[in-house]
């Protein structure tokens, strides 16, 4: 797997950097505070106009200076897969990054690794 320093040098996998710099959402399962719990940490590109006027065009605008959306939530682990997966829900951490550089350093403050995040659709994050 290919991987681009960012920063402070940490590696991200290109193919999950390209995505975020394409706007895509990330996701990555954390542990818990307890049973019968399940918890993910998402990755939110912040759209601009200028993603809006791309969409509507048909293509997705590559933005290597993106402000990112950083948030922790804690889930009923027997609601997840259901509609009503935010009845219990708890917003453990929210932070915002204004580079790639200080989203790199707000997972380090997180202890999570850029390896460790997937494609929503390879997840079971219920968002």
């Amino acid at each position: 797997m290919s991987t681009r320093s960012v920063g402070d040098g940490r590696k991200w996998p290109i193919d999950k950097l390209s995505a975020l710099r394409l706007g895509q959402r990330l996701v990555s399962e954390v542990p818990t505070a307890g049973p019968g719990r399940r918890a993910f940490v998402d990755i939110r590109p912040v759209t601009t106009p200028a993603d809006t006027e791309a969409g509507r065009l048909g293509w997705k605008r590559a933005d290597g200076a993106r402000t990112f959306r950083l948030q922790h939530w804690e889930y009923d682990a027997d609601r997840i897969s259901g509609f009503d997966y935010d009845v219990g829900a708890v917003l453990i951490k929210d932070a915002t990054a204004t580079d790639e550089t200080e989203l790199t350093a707000t997972l380090e403050a997180w202890r999570l690794h850029p390896e460790q995040f997937r494609y929503p659709w390879q997840t079971d994050d219920p968002k």
